[in-house]
């Protein structure tokens, strides 16, 4: 079969915040997308997926939060610093080994991962940037990402602008971009649905990709 490369005009672009470790939903968002314009100018938005995600854990879903150094009313994204005088990668790392230690795939993943925390990131955006890309790769997005581009360069492209459109302030069940279909997860007979992709990958492996087109709304056109 005979692949037709898509022309410029009719790539599928998005623009999106960058999120720490993103929920499924986001990944949904970005599997029919050609680009992914990563907006770094945005005004950041406290209490939101833009340093935070949920991860299962054998008592309860457990909410990880990256601190950032406190900032102006107005700052950007890109300006957010991370705090280091809280010791927060001990936290989460501890929670990844015990959610996780025991997933089928965490011996595989959890190294290079590991070579990420082990790291010293001055500003979120770095951080967020480093893992979705880690993500997108482990679940077979090959994706054109732009990255730190201004905001005058991405308003004159082609693309829909999602920022803020998948956060932790809607009700379960409404998502725009996801619907729930249970996959394999070590704790608990009931399935939590829209978790961090760190819980897919995890649990599932290179099974990770199917689980997202299958819980895509946009399955369909994929």
């Amino acid at each position: 079969m005979r692949v037709i490369e898509k022309s410029t005009s009719e790539k599928e672009s998005v623009r999106i915040e960058l999120q720490y470790l993103p929920s499924l939903e986001y990944f949904c968002c970005l599997l029919k997308q050609d680009e992914i314009w990563l907006e770094t100018e945005e005004v950041y938005q406290k209490q939101t997926y833009r340093n935070r995600c949920k991860v299962l854990t054998a008592n309860k879903i457990d909410i990880l939060t990256v601190p950032v150094k406190k900032y102006s009313h107005g700052t950007l994204s890109k300006d957010i610093e991370i705090d280091y005088d809280q010791n927060w990668k001990r936290r989460h790392w501890g929670c990844f080994q015990s959610a996780y230690g025991k997933s089928p795939y965490y011996e595989y993943y959890a190294p290079e991962l590991r070579a990420i925390y082990d790291k010293e990131y001055q500003f979120l955006v770095d951080l967020n940037y480093e893992l979705l890309t880690f993500c997108l790769r482990l679940v077979g997005l090959k994706k054109e990402v732009r990255y730190k581009m201004s905001g005058s360069e991405i308003a004159s492209k082609p693309a829909k602008d999602f920022i803020s459109t998948i956060n932790n302030k809607k009700s379960t069940n409404n998502y725009k971009f996801y619907r729930s279909v249970p996959y394999y997860q070590t704790f608990g007979n009931d399935f939590v649905e829209n978790l961090s992709i760190i819980d897919l990958l995890f649990n599932m492996g290179p099974e990770s990709r199917g689980i997202l087109i299958s819980s895509s709304k946009a399955e369909e056109l994929l």
